[in-house]
């Protein structure tokens, strides 16, 4: 079967592979898209700042490279492994890639998203989304209902990340927010916001393009802070009180900075984008109005749930944001979205595309 395999930095190759048979507990699947992440970019151009160690064995899966790509994917149920019986063939999927040690300090707190050995289907494993098959352990599969697509099913992933960023955050409905960037995650706060009953959300994005795209999804309070006046706009939206929630997707320490002083007394910034390099602010900055900042990591298994079920309530929309392009594109559009180009790219795992 065709896939995308990652050997090393920069080098990643369509090439046939041998088609999976699912053991005991473990499900097959046919793809259909898989999602390009951030982290695929990291591990494609800079794989020793990636965070992963590729030089050895995997701690929890044992995987090594080569690997096969796609961690954000949907797909089909074709055959089940011995014992399963939660799925059945034709099942629509979207798969939840965890893989976690159950021992570490995270483990034993249910914090498997925080899990200090932490692993991905698709990233640090055996198999991944951008193939035409992969074999997956039954328990990390969510059926998707009739009105939800294999589209949005790829979708589920990264709409999570932000879900369970916005639960990080405790907003309440009828509170007020502020988004730092407007890419896929950014957009992903918005939808997530809004299915939260927030209907007040400032959006801050200098990309002209990404800020059409938010708006087309009928995000009306966009400001570009390089040429606006950002605190005046949060101001004019929250009658001068501040925003009671601001969440970093941008990755910026500019980003993070704007949105502390943003802030109601009380509030809270949530980040969410990896950071490449560190910066400075003053921590009285959070004394003086009793303000916090939080982390916060992937997702668990019930923020799959949930997106889920707010896209089977029409919640969430690709209109304008998603593209879709065939395997032998992948590297093509790893070099666009580094560049600053496009927004969202899913990998249909047609081999013709």
């Amino acid at each position: 079967m065709k896939a995308a395999v990652f050997h090393a930095k920069e080098d990643l190759r369509i090439e046939n592979v041998p088609e999976p048979t699912p053991a005991p507990g473990m499900v097959k699947l046919r793809n259909a898209f898989a999602g390009i992440c951030g982290s695929d970019l990291h591990v494609y151009y800079s794989p020793e700042a990636s965070g992963l160690d590729f030089t050895k064995p995997h701690p929890v899966t044992g995987s090594t490279p080569p690997q096969v790509l796609g961690h954000e994917f949907s797909g089909t149920v074709v055959e089940l492994g011995d014992g399963v019986t939660n799925v059945s063939v034709g099942d629509r999927v979207a798969v939840w890639p965890v893989y976690y040690c159950g021992e570490c300090a995270a483990c034993e707190k249910g914090a498997f998203n925080a899990c200090t050995k932490i692993g991905f289907h698709g990233l640090t494993s055996d198999g991944g989304g951008m193939a035409e098959f992969t074999t997956v352990p039954a328990e990390k599969l969510h059926v998707l209902p009739e009105n939800v697509d294999l589209t949005l099913g790829a979708l589920v992933e990264p709409m999570s990340v932000a879900w369970h960023a916005v639960e990080r955050s405790n907003v309440r409905p009828g509170q007020t927010a502020l988004i730092a960037g407007a890419g896929p995650i950014g957009i992903g706060v918005w939808f997530a916001l809004r299915a939260h009953g927030v209907e007040t959300i400032i959006v801050s994005e200098p990309s002209e393009s990404r800020r059409a795209a938010i708006a087309a999804l009928g995000a009306d309070l966009l400001v570009d802070p390089t040429s606006e006046d950002l605190a005046g706009r949060v101001a004019e939206a929250t009658g001068g009180r501040g925003v009671d929630v601001a969440f970093d997707a941008a990755g910026a320490g500019a980003a993070v900075t704007s949105a502390i002083v943003n802030l109601t007394p009380l509030g809270r910034v949530v980040i969410v984008a990896l950071h490449e390099r560190g910066f400075e602010f003053n921590p009285t900055m959070l004394v003086m109005a009793e303000t916090e900042i939080a982390g916060t990591l992937g997702y668990s298994q019930a923020d799959f749930d949930a997106v889920i079920a707010a896209m089977a309530r029409g919640a969430y929309d690709t209109t304008g944001w998603v593209t879709t392009v065939g395997l032998d594109a992948v590297v093509d559009s790893l070099a666009e979205l580094r560049a600053g180009r496009g927004m969202k790219v899913l990998v249909s795992a047609d081999p013709v595309g």
